[in-house]
């Protein structure tokens, strides 16, 4: 099972977009089985570093959200992507600026 870009979860988000949401939450319910029959099975941490909270999303997370000083390293591509669409506003001159 892959989490990032889940093919499942991407559908359920166009359903709720189009005002299905009885759909989304079907789709999203069987998301979250998925998700529960595969942990133990699969190391679904993205984060490379050795670290303690290592493939315990729920403490890592937390953690995160209260030092409040940087985000865990899984969602890091996915605030990337929306910074980047967000600088085609302006032609991506922000993002040429970064890889600088």
């Amino acid at each position: 099972m892959i989490i990032d870009n889940n093919p499942k979860e991407k559908e359920a988000m166009e359903a709720f977009h189009r005002g299905q949401r009885s759909l989304g939450y079907k789709l999203q319910d069987e998301f979250v089985a998925e998700l529960r029959e595969s942990i133990g099975k699969v190391d679904h941490c993205t984060c490379e570093k050795a670290c303690k909270y290592h493939g315990k999303c729920i403490e890592c997370v937390a953690i995160h959200r209260a030092h409040r000083d940087h985000l865990p390293n899984c969602f890091r591509s996915m605030v990337n992507e929306r910074i980047e669409k967000l600088s085609g506003l302006t032609e991506h001159s922000i993002v040429e600026q970064i890889k600088k």
